[in-house]
């Protein structure tokens, strides 16, 4: 017979099962799209954080600026290389591609190189989920949205104080 108490989801060891809203970063730094590449490096930099997410005017999320976006500011454009059918160039690098790169190389506002529409996690996300997709996917920083709003970001320095007892 149910007490009318909640149970906690637990893992197999007894121990409370942690989700995203128990580790994530509530008091957030973010950047609007407009922001300049250089203020946003500093900001990084002085914080000493990996990624910030990138809000609108109405405070939506539109993008994360992670160090990797800026640091590809850093790399020569690949040209592409062709070859050739009935004495036509066919290129084996797509143009939008190529076009994304040429941007992120020459960006000077964080609209150019963020990554827009990024992979986000919600409250109720288990830290297990969240470290399979941080190393599956190389992800250092995820948003956390609550109904489509940024309510924190998570990152793997969050997860990793969750190996640390006390």
């Amino acid at each position: 017979m149910d007490n009318g108490n909640l149970k906690k989801s637990s893992d197999n060891k007894g121990m409370p099962m942690l989700k995203v809203k128990d580790i994530m970063t509530e008091n957030l730094i973010t950047v609007l799209p407009e922001t300049e590449i250089a203020h946003a490096t500093k900001l990084l930099l002085e914080k000493d954080i990996n990624g910030v997410p990138v809000v609108d005017e109405m405070g939506s999320l539109v993008g994360i600026l992670c160090q990797s976006d800026l640091i590809a500011q850093q790399k020569k454009l690949p040209i592409p290389s062709f070859f050739t059918i009935l004495d036509g160039f066919i290129p084996l690098t797509s143009i939008k591609q190529l076009e994304r790169e040429a941007q992120k190389i020459a960006a000077t506002t964080v609209a150019h190189a963020m990554t827009p529409n990024p992979v986000t996690v919600q409250l109720e996300t288990s830290i297990e989920e969240v470290a399979a997709l941080m190393v599956g996917k190389n992800f250092h920083t995820l948003p956390v949205v609550d109904k489509k709003r940024l309510a924190g970001i998570v990152g793997k320095k969050d997860v990793l104080k969750t190996l640390i007892p006390g």
